[in-house]
């Protein structure tokens, strides 16, 4: 019960993430800092993989090694964006920090979705056939444009902030 109640609130964070970083990824194609938002963004997907890592332990999994580069990820993104300011390279390294992040949780909904769903589990039980691969490769290939544009767009005005 307790595991349910668990997995239910690492759920609904990660669909939070989700949901705050697409709506961080619009800003960054459009050049807009959207402060507020990232902040939201940025607490929600570090709670995503920090309660990810609090699930009942079974050896390294590939989860387990997702969780693990995600924090490396997130802790540099949070260091480009409020320790740098965006300053110089940062702002490049922020954005592409933040697109990471949130295909992270993208490709972790892909695999949840063809294992909970009975249409898209019919199709790829195993997650090794060509519906499961083509679905991760259309999400892989949309994020790595959408990082090049957010990279290339993303020149926000400095923060009256600090």
């Amino acid at each position: 019960m307790i595991l349910h109640i668990y997995t239910i609130i690492h759920t609904l964070l990660s669909l939070v993430a989700i949901f705050t970083g697409f709506v961080v990824l619009f800003g960054l194609l459009v050049g807009n800092r959207l402060d507020a938002w990232t902040k939201w963004f940025l607490i929600t997907a570090v709670a995503t993989t920090v309660t990810g890592f609090f699930f009942p332990f079974h050896g390294i999994t590939p989860a387990i090694k997702l969780g693990i580069i995600s924090s490396v990820v997130l802790l540099v993104t949070i260091f480009a964006r409020y320790a740098k300011h965006l300053a110089g390279a940062w702002r490049w390294i922020y954005a592409i920090g933040a697109v990471i992040c949130l295909y992270f949780n993208l490709f972790v909904l892909v695999v949840q979705l063809f294992e909970k769903v009975p249409a898209l589990h019919a199709m790829a039980p195993t997650q090794t056939e060509p519906p499961f691969k083509l679905t991760q490769l259309i999400v892989l290939t949309t994020f790595i444009l959408l990082g090049i544009v957010a990279v290339i767009r993303f020149h926000p005005e400095p923060s009256h902030t600090v």
